[in-house]
């Protein structure tokens, strides 16, 4: 007998940018799962990669299964993934699950579509390392900040009007091209909002790093004299440069929405949407890839001119970026976050304190279940032994499978599961 529902163990990513020791979710999350682990207080922990993933592919914690890692069973036992899936993705996990703490933010990127993926991976593939799209959601699991697609207009004109340090990078011509562009005509909106953030995002580096200067001396002065920055966004800009002092990224913050989340509501990330995290935890899903295509707010390989091309320039307001979660009609501890993209959606499973016994429903998909809060005792005629769950836990579940939740916790369980709903 070898067990098709199992827990992992999952690979942890100590990127610069995570929040460090016990202040990280992720830290905090693995410590609750396995007593064994050891926090090292001066270490960033900024991503938990649940998944296959050649870079992070997860260790099986069942003695009674030869394959250690997740990727090898799955590559040797592909039906687990449910039929659908295993012929639409050629017998492999179509998405990568996370937890992310993200303490200094991320480099202001966007994920190409997969006609470009597949140019780019082509062209230079030591930076563009597969073929596949990106796009991406994420879910608040403490109230959580990013920078998420560009602004409506008015608001970037405003910026270019109260901020002469801006204007003065972008060009008189840009700015009133904008400025002159009516809502009547979305073409037009998007390609003078292209030239404006190109013409940025290109300016000669001795020349805007004087004008950056310029600017954070002077919002500094008005936050000591007590005056208001709001206008110039001043709180933002004065924190994103004492993260990346001369970086070209602290400009972005007046072309893009600041999106604020908080836990359970989220954001999804299409395809050549520009995005920045910011600060604070979440969990994320993707496709599987990592293909980034980065220009600024980041020591790594920035490639301005891809980035400027393949943006979606199509203005929105920051409320139009908060994703909804549906509450399921069959289960209403379920509230489902199914994305415009076949590769995942996930689940968020609040079930109450006064449910004691809860199933955890077959899917025709492989699914990753993690616990957030709560603890259970979970069986399954698929796993064969009994399952002591708890915050951190983390399994596999083969698709038509399902598993039964003893709950022992007063306070019920919050639990999230990324799946792929064909």
């Amino acid at each position: 007998f070898s067990p098709v529902v199992f827990p992992l163990s999952c690979v942890v990513q100590n990127y610069s940018w995570g929040k460090v020791g016990l202040e990280s979710e992720v830290a905090k999350l693995l410590t609750s799962g396995d007593p064994l682990v050891q926090i090292q207080p001066d270490r960033p922990y900024a991503e938990l990669w649940m998944g296959a993933h050649p870079r992070g592919d997860a260790i099986i914690r069942d003695n009674r299964i030869p394959q250690k890692t997740l990727g090898q069973w799955i590559a040797d036992n592909p039906a687990c993934l449910g039929t659908k899936v295993k012929d639409t993705f050629q017998g492999c996990l179509p998405f990568l699950f996370k937890v992310l703490s993200v303490n200094t933010a991320l480099s202001v990127q966007a994920h190409p579509n997969k006609e470009l993926a597949a140019k780019l991976h082509a062209q230079f593939p030591e930076h563009y390392p597969d073929a596949n799209h990106k796009p991406e959601m994420a879910i608040a699991l403490t109230p959580f900040e990013g920078l998420c697609g560009f602004r409506p207009v008015e608001e970037i004109v405003s910026f270019l009007q109260n901020i002469p340090e801006l204007r003065v990078l972008i060009g008189e011509v840009a700015a009133e091209q904008l400025e002159r562009s009516g809502s009547d005509d979305p073409r037009g909106v998007s390609a003078a909002l292209r030239v404006c953030f190109t013409r940025l995002m290109k300016s000669e580096k001795k020349f805007f790093v004087d004008q950056l200067n310029m600017l954070v001396k002077r919002i500094s002065q008005e936050v000591e004299e007590g005056k208001d920055t709001s206008g110039s966004n001043g709180e933002l800009l004065l924190r994103l440069h004492s993260q990346y002092p001369g970086d070209i990224g602290c400009f972005t913050i007046y072309f893009l929405n600041l999106v604020r989340l908080e836990p359970g509501e989220a954001m999804f990330l299409g395809a050549n949407e520009p995005h920045a995290y910011l600060h604070g935890d979440c969990v994320e899903c993707m496709a599987c890839s990592d293909n980034t295509v980065r220009a600024g707010l980041t020591p790594k390989f920035i490639d301005v001119l891809t980035l400027c091309e393949m943006l979606n320039y199509t203005p929105a307001p920051s409320i139009s970026k908060i994703f909804p979660a549906v509450q399921s009609q069959l289960d209403p501890s379920v509230y489902l976050y199914d994305p415009p993209v076949p590769d995942f959606a996930i689940m968020r499973i609040e079930i109450p304190a006064s449910v004691k016994l809860y199933l955890v429903s077959a899917i025709d998909s492989a699914s990753i279940l993690l616990v957030i809060q709560g603890t259970a005792v979970g069986t399954s005629t698929a796993a064969a032994s009994e399952m002591s769950l708890c915050r951190g836990s983390v399994l596999f579940i083969s698709a038509n499978e399902s598993i039964s939740l003893h709950l022992s916790s007063p306070d019920g369980m919050l639990l999230f599961r990324a799946c792929c709903l064909l």
